[in-house]
């Protein structure tokens, strides 16, 4: 496939990348094996052997969205039941969803292949995944995501401990062999592809601490040292989930974590809202990633992820949807809150007469959430080399984004383009656009998606 046009990426943090009239070329297995602007010469000789694609003025390409974190079963309820702290509302409402999804494959079915068809449509192309404790409706998970053509990594929940008495595993022993298995069958599904073609992985995935055993969290570890298979559960999340770890265990959960090893680059923990800089560098020397989801832990979590102090201590940070805990399956809403919620931090620390003097502010900026929710997404969840930006080598992972329409000068959905009006202007991609659509862009805005160089939308 030979592409030609603008191009928008963020290859390092806090930098945006407007490269106009390039040209992309992938090989037969969806990776790019060339980018160069157009009057390169490389380029010219391409040109002159084939027709490339077009994206005509008023459009651009942007990498495909990462998401770090989405409850897959609770995208049966999205938005629904926010009223409640967390430990209450994962009894109302999750652990009954996810129960009634392992007991029902045929809407298990429904509810996954519309999930995979809403991140298509919203931009997503890599998606870290919670699923239910029956290992046959996680393989129902997987199948759906890698028919879609998505990047999806699948979590068979581990939790023998639980205050739901007909959702849970019956011991460790046997909730450990469960989570062996599902790993052995995931991977044995799409075995016969190609490997490029392989884009589903299994997940170890304790729930977490409240719902595991020492015991078993320490299984879970051996595995993934074992198999080396990625690992994600939730860490210091909400006010009443770290009371409970410290009146349950007498201590932190991330020390817990780090007692059963899992606590690894293979990692990714969502939340982490009360750690401190002290607790964030610990955990940067582990090597573990952070799922950053800033309008759940408006809900619930009593308090903000430090996210700027995560960042100072080069911990990998994505963005996370949260589905249900958040309601909206969007990564530019993710995006759009983690600023939010970055600036209100860093008012309340001038507030406090912290702020004179100091030239590191714990705000964040489209720029850097833009790098999140796609490189550093990327990064976090350790994707093939150069993924979420463009270069030789990576996998072609992008999405056609049009802001307005070149045969009237309008903009395409809330976007409205003024300097457009005048017929004799050639229209210019500007970094000023790309923020425009940052701030207001929606699904109107995307014509097109691609995972491993095929369209998916």
């Amino acid at each position: 496939m030979l592409i030609r046009g603008d191009f928008v990426h963020t290859p390092t943090i806090g930098s945006v990348e407007v490269l106009r009239d390039y040209l992309l070329r992938t090989d037969e297995r969806g990776y790019i094996d060339h980018f160069a602007a157009s009057i390169n010469p490389s380029s010219q000789e391409l040109l002159a052997e084939g027709n490339p694609v077009v994206i005509r003025a008023g459009s651009f390409l942007v990498p495909a969205f990462c998401d770090l974190h989405l409850h897959a079963p609770q995208f049966l309820y999205q938005g629904t039941g926010l009223h409640l702290p967390l430990m209450e509302w994962l009894n109302e409402y999750a652990f009954k969803a996810e129960e009634g999804l392992d007991g029902n494959p045929q809407l298990a079915e429904i509810v996954y292949r519309r999930l995979a068809a809403r991140l298509a449509e919203y931009g997503t192309g890599a998606v870290l995944l919670f699923g239910t404790i029956k290992t046959e409706t996680n393989l129902i998970l997987a199948r759906a995501m890698q028919e879609a053509g998505l990047r999806a990594f699948v979590g068979k929940l581990s939790m023998d401990v639980s205050s739901r008495p007909s959702y849970v595993e019956a011991s460790a022993a046997e909730s450990c062999n469960a989570a062996r298995d599902f790993c052995d069958r995931c991977s044995d599904m799409f075995s016969s592809l190609p490997v490029h073609k392989r884009l589903v992985e299994p997940v170890l995935t304790p729930r977490f601490v409240p719902t595991c055993s020492k015991e078993l969290l320490s299984a879970l570890g051996n595995i993934s040292k074992e198999k080396g298979v990625r690992i994600q559960s939730h860490m210091a999340e909400a006010h009443d989930q770290v009371q409970h770890v410290l009146d349950e265990h007498g201590e932190e959960d991330m020390d817990v974590f780090l007692r059963s090893e899992l606590l690894t680059p293979r990692t990714v923990q969502a939340h982490c809202t009360f750690l401190s800089t002290e607790d964030l560098g610990r955990l940067a020397a582990t090597g573990t990633a952070v799922a950053h989801c800033p309008l759940s832990n408006a809900y619930f979590s009593a308090a903000p992820f430090r996210l700027r102090e995560a960042l100072a201590a080069e911990v990998r940070v994505g963005l996370g949807t949260d589905i249900a805990g958040g309601y909206s399956i969007d990564i530019m809403n993710a995006m759009r809150h983690a600023v939010a919620v970055s600036r209100m931090r860093e008012g309340e620390r001038i507030r406090a007469g912290e702020g004179e003097g100091n030239s590191h502010p714990l705000s964040v900026d489209w720029k850097e959430a833009l790098y999140l929710a796609t490189r550093g997404g990327a990064v976090a969840l350790g994707l093939p080399e150069g993924c979420g930006t463009f270069a030789v080598g990576a996998p072609f992972d992008a999405q056609h984004i049009r802001v307005f329409d070149e045969a009237t000068s309008e903009g395409i959905g809330a976007l409205d383009v003024f300097e457009t009006t005048d017929a004799s202007m050639v229209w210019r991609l500007t970094e000023e656009l790309v923020e425009k659509w940052w701030c207001l862009g929606d699904t109107r805005n995307r014509a097109d998606m691609w995972v491993q160089g095929r369209s998916v939308k």
